[in-house]
């Protein structure tokens, strides 16, 4: 796919440029930011659109709140954050549209920053309505996207106003289009996918779309106990795990894609087990056809799983992974997760792996392991994440296509 960056925006010296961000940042109940990355991954493209002599005006959506003026969403308190991560003064304007934002953008410094209020203030943003869109670029003269984390919903600031002025890529959206075409669209085979999860239900167009596209598929978590009793481990049952007794007809359809599909399908073979749902449980690993019949919960993959999908990982060129394979937030059941992401960082930064991980629990779980910092690329973007994985077209991606 190849996207329109800023390099096709020509002389911007002057020019007063929107920047459609994600700064949908977790705050505490003080409102202080807990997190920043997605601020810090932001700033780039600003300070390269600065650098070209452009005024910056960023718009972005906060939380969801339940009119204009609802001030616990309100990205006055992001404003702060950005502005020392950027270095440069940040100018809070109380709304997104009219006088207040065109008599802003009319005072602007060279070295300054708009901020604009929250765009879910309207209900206009969510409808994708173009009249609005109007309002909203009237006082720019050019729109940059970096938000792909909201590129697979078609609001008003990512489709419509796109449509309105000259519209490219910013830094950060070209870099996840990139990573995630180089993952699946168009990667280095073989490829493994990792994907887990508690239903199986939740993820089938993910699973029926990854068979067709990857070359190994590795299914872990709470999905993988269908998929082990659709292969007949009937010792697994919905007393001590999150088997989806209606799902197994379909999990058996997905593993006749797969086969047709030359695609491997790699499950679990032993499980960690525990007495309770909580971290330092009483526990201790078995076979499938070992697992207590009460009593036990299955909380984690067992070493010998650990072991076979490292063993395919040595295999592969390419990975994409959403989901942890166990219960990653109570030790020890973050052990199958943790070595398996310390294998995958090992293999990347050995040169011998592209690795590509996205989702809310994924980017979680790797932090915890401590190799975000080792993988290719970690997609903060959740939703726009999973349809991009599920071979669905992203609106707001495919409105800045060359």
């Amino acid at each position: 796919m190849q996207l329109k960056t800023i390099k096709d925006l020509g002389d911007i010296n002057g020019k007063v440029v929107m920047l459609r961000a994600d700064l949908n940042v977790p705050v505490d109940e003080n409102h202080k930011v807990t997190n920043d990355a997605r601020i810090v991954r932001t700033v780039p493209t600003i300070k390269a659109l600065m650098d070209k002599g452009a005024k910056v005006v960023v718009v972005s959506h906060f939380g969801r709140p339940e009119g204009f003026g609802d001030m616990n969403n309100s990205l006055s308190h992001i404003a702060p954050d950005l502005e020392k991560t950027l270095g440069k003064k940040v100018t809070f304007v109380e709304d997104c549209i009219g006088d207040k934002v065109k008599d802003a953008v009319a005072k602007m410094g060279n070295d300054e920053v708009l901020l604009l209020e929250n765009l879910r203030f309207y209900k206009e943003e969510s409808k994708g309505d173009e009249a609005w869109a109007e309002k909203l670029v009237a006082p720019v003269d050019a729109y940059v996207s970096d938000a792909f984390s909201t590129a697979h919903r078609a609001h008003a600031s990512m489709v419509a106003a796109a449509k309105l002025r000259p519209a490219v890529a910013g830094l950060l959206m070209e870099e996840e289009v990139n990573a995630l075409d180089k993952s699946l669209s168009n990667p280095t085979r073989p490829v493994l996918a990792i994907v887990a999860g508690s239903k199986v239900s939740t993820k089938l167009d993910l699973l029926n779309n990854l068979v067709k596209r990857v070359d190994k598929l590795c299914i872990g978590g709470g999905m993988s106990h269908t998929f082990n009793y659709a292969q007949g481990a009937t010792a697994i049952n919905a007393s001590n795990s999150l088997l989806q007794a209606d799902m197994v007809d379909t999990a058996k359809q997905i593993m006749e894609t797969a086969k047709a599909n030359n695609c491997e399908i790699i499950l679990p073979v032993d499980v960690v087990v525990s007495k309770e749902f909580k971290a330092n449980a009483e526990n201790k690993v078995v076979d499938l056809a070992d697992i207590p019949a009460e009593g036990w919960i299955l909380m984690d993959i067992g070493p010998k799983s650990v072991a076979d999908v490292n063993a395919k990982l040595d295999e592969c060129k390419t990975l994409v992974w959403n989901g942890p394979v166990g219960v990653f937030e109570l030790t020890p059941f973050d052990k199958g997760t943790n070595d398996i992401a310390k294998h995958v960082g090992e293999l990347t930064q050995a040169g011998k792996l592209m690795s590509v991980g996205g989702g809310g629990d994924t980017v979680s779980a790797l932090e915890h392991a401590n190799v975000a910092d080792k993988m290719s690329y970690i997609s903060t973007a959740g939703g726009a994440f999973l349809e991009w994985m599920e071979g669905k077209e992203l609106p707001g991606v495919k409105v800045l296509e060359k």
